[in-house]
Parts: C-alpha cells; structure tokens; sequence
C-alpha cells in the first residue's frame, strides 16, 4: 500500500490545503498519516477527517522577537525531531508532503534521517522561517505565486498555485442565505479576518456597521473571542466566531468580501470570483507576507488593498461601494486566470517522487 505523511499546523493556511488533498489522496489509495501537535489547530482539524491516521510530537514555535520561550522551545524542537525519526522508520511512508507552520521542521528533519522524499508546499510569495529551515531537506518545493520560484536554488521551485476543496467550489448561495437568516436579496458583504480574526477590522467594520446594513446584509466572520453580544438581534448582521461546512455557501452568497490577505484565502477569492477588499496585517504584527500577497493581487487587477495604519471608517466604507460598483472589473480580471487545478499539479508530482 502507498503510505504519505502529510504535516502543517499553528494556523488554519497550514493545514486546509492538506484537506483539501485527503480525498484525493484516498481516491488514488493512500494510507494516510498526519503528524501534528496535541493542542494545535491542525489537530482539531485533522480529526474531524475519517481514514486520516493522526500522531502527535512535540514542536517549539520559530519566533522572529524575543520571548523567553525562544529558550526553551529548542528543547521541543530537538525532541520533535527525535520524535519524528523513530515515527517515520516505524510507518516508513513513500512521501512526506509539508505544508509548512513550525510543527513541519521536525518531521521533514525526521523523514531526511529517514532517507523519505519531501515535497514542501509555500503559500506566500516570500518563504516563511519554517519552510526556509526546511528547504536544504527537500526535494522539491511547490510555490503558490510564481514570484516565489526564484528563492529556492536549482530546478526544486515548482509554481503549482494552492490546492482547493473541491466542496469551496459547490457552494449554495441560496443555502447562505438560510444559515445567516437574510430574509431579502440585498447583496451581501462577507467580512474575515483568518481562522484567528482580527481585531482592527473587526472594529472597523462595526463602527459603519449601520451605514452598511443600509446597502448590504453582512455577514463577520470575526474569531474566536469576538463575537459582539449587544449586536446579535440586528437581522442584516450574522456574526460567527469560525465556520468549516458553512463556509462554502456563505461564500457562494458573498457579492463581495473584505478580508486579510492570507494566501489561501485570497487563492479561494480568485478561484470562485469574487471581487474583494484587502487589508494585509501590518509590519508591525508581521514579517510583511501577506503585504506582499495582497499587492502581488492588486496589480493583477483581483483586489483591491487597503493599509490597516492609515486606514479610517469612511475610507474602508468608501472602497466598500466603489469595489461593489465596479465588481464586474475585477470578476472579469479573476476570469482570465485558472487556478483550480493545482490540487492535481500536486498530486502528479507526488505519484511521481514517492519511493
């Protein structure tokens, strides 16, 4: 039986794109195993998949400030690896495929000592501290944006764009509409700031909240912690903290969506069309990817970004009602592209490196 050990965690992005190659790795007869942290998000998300082998180590965060964890999580990191060498001689996979995230480094150290093929996967147009580390150990790496090939050396930088779950792409907007409790067939503005939220735009978004339900329902996808009990009952307003099954049909409603500009998330905006309004975490939150992501997609006419710094309620409200006017523009834009094929550019190369 073929055998491949997927990995990736500490955010949503590290993981979605592994699910959305699960049921087509099943199809082709994989046995598959993920190796992940106990209490990081990937394994609440990885249990919920039937078939999928989950095993646990330990792994330190690579921070790029100081903590006095940065003392101590090399010890977790060491372990890890240790972890990951035993585990992967015990299951001896025909592939590692790597979505990157902080607990991927001990498993691709683990499955180099192995003498296993590994396939990372990179998301943003600069590599991140993790998938940096892991690079010297891999055999190839497949690249989100095409900018990104030149950072890894040689012939390893593959452009294969981000995998999607085929479910994103067959969503009901009809079915939205039940689940948030719309009533009428105003459009609809979906508002997300990654599996985590984010605060600034939450807040923003509440404060012209009333000038927006004027024009639009909305529905705030807002993080965990976030939800705001004092605007509950406002029928043109849904919030939730998180949502997985629902997404897809919320998102088949959306007439248009502001969001952060993580790449899996603005790579599903492209695949599905829907004209969008950026605002990137700020340097001072981040190493700048997602400043990067979202400018990479303004000048290929997808989107439209906004600095969170700088940024007031009547300019976010502004953008809102020029980008609804002008969403044709952008929806002929995104039209010009394919990008919902990368989940079999992905697979072809992993049939091709397995052992």
């Amino acid at each position: 039986m073929k055998r491949i050990v997927l990995t990736g965690g500490g955010t949503a992005g590290h993981v979605t794109p592994n699910i959305a190659l699960i049921p087509e790795l099943k199809k082709e007869g994989w046995d598959i195993h993920y190796i992940g942290t106990e209490n990081g998000i990937e394994h609440s998300l990885i249990s919920k998949e039937k078939d999928v082998t989950y095993h646990i180590i330990n792994s330190g965060k690579l921070r790029r400030y100081m903590d006095i964890k940065n003392f101590t999580d090399p010890f977790r990191v060491v372990h890890g690896v240790g972890q990951s060498i035993n585990l992967i001689r015990k299951l001896k996979p025909n592939i590692i495929f790597s979505k990157g995230g902080f607990v991927s480094v001990p498993v691709v150290l683990g499955g180099w000592a192995n003498r296993v093929p590994i396939i990372i996967h990179e998301s943003d147009i600069t590599p991140g501290l993790a998938n940096k580390i892991s690079f010297p150990f891999a055999s190839k790496v497949c690249t989100a944006f095409p900018e990104t090939v030149q950072h890894f050396k040689g012939d390893k930088g593959i452009y294969a764009g981000i995998p999607l779950r085929k479910e994103l792409l067959a969503g009901d907007a009809e079915l939205g509409r039940k689940i948030c409790g719309f009533k009428d067939k105003k459009p609809v503005l979906m508002v997300m700031g990654g599996s985590l939220g984010a605060v600034a735009i939450n807040k923003l978004i509440r404060n012209i909240l009333g000038r927006l339900i004027s024009r639009f329902n909305v529905v705030h996808l807002c993080g965990k912690n976030n939800l705001d009990t004092s605007l509950m009952d406002v029928p043109q307003y849904k919030q939730f903290e998180y949502v997985s099954e629902e997404l897809p049909h919320i998102m088949a409603m959306a007439s248009l969506i502001v969001s952060r500009a993580g790449a899996n998330s603005i790579y599903e905006f492209l695949a599905l069309k829907k004209p969008n309004i950026l605002i990137p975490l700020p340097l001072s939150a981040s190493r700048g990817d997602q400043i990067l992501n979202a400018q990479s997609f303004e000048r290929q006419g997808f989107s439209k970004v906004l600095d969170q710094d700088t940024l007031t309620e009547d300019e976010l409200l502004i953008a809102i009602l020029d980008v609804y006017a002008n969403r044709q523009k952008y929806i002929d834009n995104m039209s010009k592209t394919n990008h919902t094929k990368s989940t079999e550019k992905i697979l072809e190369l992993i049939n091709k490196l397995a052992k």
